[in-house]
C-alpha cells in the first residue's frame, strides 16, 4: 500500500517562485495606494525596469542638455556614496574635502583672482547655484541703496527673454522685477545696446548666458561690461554681471579659451554652471562661484551646529547625496585639461558637421550651427513653408517614430512667430549617430512628400531645457 505523500507547500513554492514579475503578478499593481503587502525584490525590480522601457533612449534625446553617459568607474563611486549626506561634513570630512577641491579648480578654470581661497559651493543643480547669484546681488545691492538712504522695495534685475526659466522663478521667489531684452528679427538673444537701456540705480545686476538654451549663442559678457563701465562713469551707478553659464561655462575654457567671459572681467561678481551639463555628470550637481568673499554677504552665510560640528553654508537646499560631487571630481581627475577639451571639441565637430549637412537637406535655413556651445537650430526655409504640408513640429514628431528627441518650439517673444528644431550635441553621440538622424530626417521628408494630403501641426509639445 502507498502512502500517500503531502505537499509542502512553503517548499513548492521556494521552488516554484517565479523570477519574472509577470509570472508572480496576476492582478494590477497599485498606482496610488500602498499595496497591503510585501512583494519580493526581483519581482518589483522587474516590474519597474519593464515600465521604464516606455520612456525613451536618453542617448537619442538631442533635446536635453543633461549629461546621458559616464564611465562605468565613475558610476561605481557614485553608488559608493548615495548614503553620504553631502550636507553633513563633519561626519563625512573627506566629501567636503572633495567639494572644497571642485570649487578651487573651477575658480582657477574660472580665472578667479584668489582660487586658492575660492568661495563658492556646489548646489542641486544649475537653477539652485543661478538663484544664489541671484540673491547675493540682491543683498549687496540692498545693502548698498540703504547705506545711501535710499529706497529697496522696487529692485529689478535685467536679462534677455531667452533666459532659462529658473531667473523667472527667481525673480518670482525674491520679488524682484524681470526686466527682459526682448528678441528682434535675427537677434534672440540679449546685447549690451538694449541691456542698457533698461538699466538704472534699482537694478541688482544684469545676467548674461553663456550659452542660450533657444539658439546655442553665447552673449557678449565683455561687450554688456563695457557698457556697464561708460555707464558708471557717466551716472555713478554700478551694476554688476551675474554669468550663467549653465552651459558654456565648460566649454569656454577648452575651446575657446581666449574669449573673456569669466572673472578676467572684472565687472563679472558671480558665476553659475551644470556639472550635469557639459561638466558631463549625471544629473544633478551644479556650482556657484563668486569673484571673492565680498560679493557673498555674511547675511547668506549661515553657521549651523549640525551632528557634531559647526558647519558654514549658505545653498538652498540641505540634505543632499554626495554622490554627484565626488562624480564631478572623478571627471576632473580623469580627464584634466586635455580631456575635457578633446571631448567639448569632438562634440563641437559632430555639431559643425551635423548642421552642415543638415542646411544641405534643401527645406532647412540655419540660425546656428553650433560654432558657440555645440547646439544649433533651424528653421524652415520661408518659400519652402509656404508652400510646405508639414512644420517642423510633424518632423519632430516623425523623428520621435525613430526614437529621436528634436525638439520643434517657437521662439522668445518677440519672435514667438518663428518656430526652430534644435539640436544638443553631447558627449556619446558620435558622427555614426548623425549619420543615422541624417538618414532618418531624408526618410522622413521623402514620406511628406509622397503624402499630399498631409496637414501639418500648427504647435506641439513643449521643451524645457
Amino acid at each position: 500500500m502507498h502512502e500517500k505523500k503531502i505537499k509542502d507547500p512553503s517548499a513548492e513554492e521556494s521552488v516554484l517562485t517565479p523570477t519574472y514579475a509577470s509570472r508572480e503578478m496576476t492582478e494590477s499593481i497599485p498606482k496610488h495606494t500602498f499595496p497591503e503587502q510585501s512583494t519580493a525584490p526581483n519581482t518589483v525590480y522587474n516590474l519597474i525596469h519593464d515600465e521604464l522601457i516606455l520612456d525613451g533612449n536618453s542617448r537619442q534625446n538631442l533635446a536635453t542638455f543633461v549629461t546621458t553617459w559616464m564611465e562605468p568607474e565613475a558610476k561605481q563611486l557614485m553608488s559608493e556614496c548615495f548614503d553620504k549626506n553631502m550636507i553633513d561634513k563633519d561626519e563625512y570630512p573627506q566629501t567636503a574635502e572633495i567639494e572644497s577641491r571642485c570649487v578651487n579648480m573651477l575658480a582657477n578654470l574660472w580665472n578667479s583672482p584668489d582660487h586658492e581661497t575660492a568661495t563658492g559651493t556646489s548646489t542641486v543643480g544649475s537653477s539652485e547655484a543661478a538663484m544664489l547669484g541671484g540673491m547675493a546681488m540682491k543683498w549687496n545691492w540692498r545693502d548698498k541703496m540703504k547705506k545711501a538712504g535710499k529706497p529697496t522695495d522696487k529692485p529689478n534685475i535685467v536679462m534677455g527673454a531667452n533666459t532659462q526659466i529658473c531667473w523667472h522663478k527667481f525673480c518670482k521667489y525674491w520679488d524682484i522685477e524681470a526686466r527682459e531684452v526682448m528678441a528682434e528679427g535675427d537677434r534672440f538673444t540679449l546685447n549690451a545696446e538694449e541691456a542698457l537701456k533698461l538699466v538704472d540705480e534699482n537694478t541688482i545686476g544684469v545676467i548674461v548666458i553663456m550659452g542660450s538654451t533657444m539658439d546655442g549663442k553665447y552673449e557678449p559678457v565683455k561687450e554688456v561690461a563695457d557698457a556697464l563701465d561708460k555707464y558708471q562713469q557717466e551716472t555713478g551707478i554700478d551694476i554688476p554681471i551675474h554669468v550663467d553659464g549653465a552651459s558654456g561655462a565648460f566649454i569656454a575654457p577648452f575651446i575657446q579659451p581666449d574669449l573673456e567671459w569669466d572673472f578676467r572681467v572684472p565687472r563679472v561678481v558671480s558665476i553659475n554652471a551644470s556639472g550635469h551639463k557639459y561638466g558631463l555628470v549625471y544629473p544633478g550637481v551644479g556650482w556657484a562661484l563668486w569673484r571673492d568673499k565680498k560679493h557673498l554677504p555674511e547675511d547668506l552665510v549661515f553657521h549651523v551646529t549640525y551632528l557634531g560640528g559647526d558647519m558654514i553654508d549658505f545653498s538652498i537646499n540641505f540634505s543632499r547625496p554626495g554622490n554627484q560631487v565626488v562624480a564631478q571630481y572623478y571627471n576632473f581627475l580623469r580627464l584634466g585639461m586635455d580631456g575635457y577639451r578633446r571631448v567639448q571639441q569632438a562634440c563641437q565637430d559632430v555639431a559643425l558637421y551635423l548642421s552642415g549637412e543638415i542646411a544641405k537637406l534643401g527645406p532647412f535655413e540655419l540660425i546656428t550651427n553650433g560654432s558657440d556651445i555645440p547646439v544649433f537650430c533651424w528653421k524652415l526655409k520661408d518659400d519652402f513653408a509656404d508652400s510646405s504640408n508639414f512644420t517642423l513640429f510633424d518632423m519632430a514628431d516623425k523623428l520621435r517614430e525613430r526614437g529621436w528627441l528634436v525638439p520643434a518650439y517657437p521662439m522668445p517673444p518677440n519672435r514667438q512667430d518663428l518656430v526652430v528644431q534644435r539640436v544638443v550635441v553631447k558627449e556619446g553621440f558620435s558622427h555614426d549617430m548623425a549619420e543615422m538622424l541624417l538618414k532618418d530626417m531624408r526618410a522622413a521628408l521623402e514620406w511628406f512628400e509622397s503624402q499630399p494630403g498631409f496637414i501639418a501641426k500648427t504647435e506641439g509639445s513643449n521643451f524645457h531645457h
